[in-house]
């Protein structure tokens, strides 16, 4: 029969979360982010605390446990108000993917500071041009030597200012076919050749959007992860935990929504009532209440699917997942603000900075639009549209 109660760590690792997170609160995300500073506070309490390393090898400083902790870990913080974006793409993309694919000198480097907090880790695939589709990428790697030249641009990359190494998907031409396939760098962020420049957004978030540009960027032979051709398998070993954290932070930033929606609702009088007693309100948020609980496990499927290796039957819920907490996401933030009439488009309740940022989980890490077509045709079988 399938368990579905988590085991007592993992909820103890919920509630432990959620007490930090809810010490700094949305007050204190918001007022970084217009401050133009990081919330490096939270993020030093949360390495401290053994957080941010909870899915990493133990034998690497972190928890030992698998993408479910951290999943737990992401979805807690931003219940609490502090959606952390570095945290889906630094431990659970970057150190999804070097843990798994990378050598044994590779995880000795790079898999401590991960643990410890002190090394952040940004990550590398989307171009003007292809979006997310591998196939067309054109940044570009070729031997000179012993070393690798890197050429090519990237763009709506998240958190280069505050990165030492971003994990670069380039294309590189195989020995044998002379075809191009994929392969992933470790590119230093002030590596000579290397210019990022900000991309201004409406997103009201500590964490920034940069454009890439590789001039001719020389890295050493062992900056390749893993083999030359492991191509697209380790690739994808990183892209599912990443749909499994994003959406784990659109149902944590929905449950955050909807708890402001109820205390307003239970407390917010008219007419000698609380608002919430009147079904025009409470019936909108006893919905999204049903959705966000759909996506969450949605979301542990996926989680548990990725650490047993299922990674194809992953892949299917993680797309599901993502789908889902991003409708949810943005239903559970504008039905927040409609429950609080114009109070919620005044700063100081704390939703309308949120607008723009779950915005984005209908379009990143993979657009629900890629998302739908990923269940069409794998899940229903139907003829491929792209």
């Amino acid at each position: 029969m399938t368990n579905f109660v988590e085991s007592d760590e993992r909820r103890d690792l919920r509630a432990a979360v959620y007490q930090l997170g809810s010490k700094y609160g949305e007050s204190y995300f918001y007022s970084a982010a217009a401050r133009g500073e990081k919330t490096t506070e939270l993020w030093q309490d949360a390495a401290a605390a053994g957080y941010l390393g909870v899915s990493i090898p133990e034998e690497y400083g972190g928890g030992g446990g698998d993408i479910g902790d951290l999943a737990a870990v992401v979805e807690e913080l931003a219940t609490a108000g502090c959606p952390l974006l570095l945290l889906v793409v630094s431990p659970a993309i970057v150190g999804t993917i070097i843990a798994k694919s990378g050598t044994d000198e590779q995880k000795q480097r790079w898999l401590p500071g991960l643990a410890t907090g002190e090394a952040r880790y940004a990550f590398g695939i989307t171009e003007p041009d292809a979006g997310s589709n591998s196939h067309q990428i054109v940044t570009r790697a070729r031997r000179d030597g012993a070393d690798w030249v890197l050429t090519g641009r990237k763009t709506y990359i998240s958190g280069i200012d505050e990165a030492g190494h971003v994990l670069v998907v380039a294309r590189m031409e195989d020995a044998r076919t002379g075809k191009l396939k994929p392969a992933l760098f470790m590119v230093p962020t002030d590596a000579p050749g290397f210019v990022h420049q900000p991309i201004e957004t409406g997103l009201v978030s500590p964490e920034k959007q940069f454009s890439l540009f590789f001039d001719d960027v020389r890295l050493p032979s062992d900056a390749l992860v893993g083999r030359e051709d492991a191509g697209l398998d380790q690739l994808f070993a990183g892209l599912n935990p990443e749909r499994i954290m994003a959406a784990s932070q659109a149902t944590g930033t929905a449950r955050w929504a909807l708890r402001k929606a109820v205390d307003y609702a239970k407390q917010r009088e008219v007419w000698g009532a609380p608002i919430g007693t009147h079904q025009a309100i409470a019936h909108p948020l006893a919905q999204i209440h049903v959705e966000v609980e759909a996506a969450r496990l949605l979301t542990q499927k996926a989680a548990a699917l990725d650490a047993a290796g299922d990674l194809l039957a992953a892949g299917e819920a993680a797309n599901m997942a993502k789908y889902a907490a991003g409708e949810v996401a943005c239903k559970a933030v504008d039905q927040a603000i409609q429950t609080h009439g114009g109070n919620g488009l005044a700063v100081e309740y704390g939703l309308v900075q949120a607008l723009a940022n779950v915005r984005l989980s209908r379009i990143a890490p993979v657009s629900r639009e890629m998302a739908l077509n990923f269940i069409a045709q794998f899940s229903l079988k139907l003829p491929r549209s792209y």
